[in-house]
């Protein structure tokens, strides 16, 4: 498989007049997205847990190579900050499931706040390797930390022990997070750049990601590429540039829209 490129989300309002045309009427616009991208990371699903039906409704309304990674609930990482994470597991997985093989990994993003806890991300990370979902498919799963004491030799074995990834991040053209390599797949995210308009990012510190993404991992390696710094159709101009900068490293990336087809809406800082 190549390097996967979407964003992070669908349903911007000020995308109309970017990606999505003012003809499409919004209840088309995962449809209109998947024609252009092979991936979307859904963040919906952090905030309130979509029904079996739901994530069925996805997969019939997209096409056969789609994939769609997931974020979990915040009930499972902020709510219960990794404690007992049987139940809300299940809950998730269950209902995800309805995606079948379009199901991508899940993203576990962990409160700003919350310390490392190795023993608590073991227990969690074993949880979702007992799960198979139909098919014997097993879901994969990347971690997101966000306080610096996560970062030691501990956490990074807990990771490589359950086969799961390290989220790659960037905030202002920097990596938030060590360039941890725990797995044989990798995902990254981007989050907010530097270049003008905000929140875009620049040329060159894209080409930067791109050189990492190709020395980390073997060619043919899943890496899932995500942008998150949505306002204004920044992710969708982004993820153009990323992808012909990718190829240019001589990276096989999925589809991304024509160069120069999506322009950018006006951004408004939502700080």
């Amino acid at each position: 498989m190549p390097v996967l490129i979407g964003t992070s989300g669908w349903q911007y309002r000020d995308w109309r007049g970017g990606l999505y045309p003012a003809g499409v009427a919004q209840c088309r616009w995962l449809e209109h997205y998947a024609s252009h991208y092979l991936t979307v990371e859904n963040n919906n699903s952090f905030y309130r847990l979509p029904t079996a039906e739901t994530f069925a409704g996805w997969r019939a309304r997209t096409p056969p190579d789609f994939v769609m990674a997931i974020k979990a609930s915040r009930y499972l990482s902020h709510v219960r900050r990794l404690r007992d994470p049987a139940e809300p597991i299940a809950r998730l997985l269950g209902a995800a499931a309805a995606l079948g093989p379009k199901l991508g990994p899940v993203l576990l993003q962990l409160p700003p706040t919350l310390r490392a806890a190795p023993a608590l991300l073991d227990a969690c990370l074993t949880e979702f390797r007992r799960t198979r979902l139909p098919g014997c498919q097993r879901v994969r799963v990347v971690v997101e930390p966000r306080h610096d004491s996560w970062w030691t030799e501990e956490v990074r074995q807990v990771l490589a022990a359950h086969d799961a990834a390290l989220c790659w991040a960037d905030r202002l053209g920097r990596p938030v997070t060590p360039l941890w390599v725990t797995t044989g797949w990798g995902y990254l995210r981007f989050h907010e750049g530097t270049a003008d308009p905000w929140p875009s990012y620049g040329k060159r510190d894209l080409e930067s990601w791109a050189e990492r993404v190709c020395q980390a991992w073997p060619a043919g390696a899943d890496v899932y590429v995500y942008f998150n710094n949505d306002p204004g159709g920044a992710a969708v101009v982004d993820s153009v540039t990323f992808a012909a900068l990718a190829r240019d490293t001589g990276l096989t990336v999925t589809r991304t829209p024509p160069a120069g087809s999506v322009p950018l809406t006006t951004a408004i800082p939502t700080w």
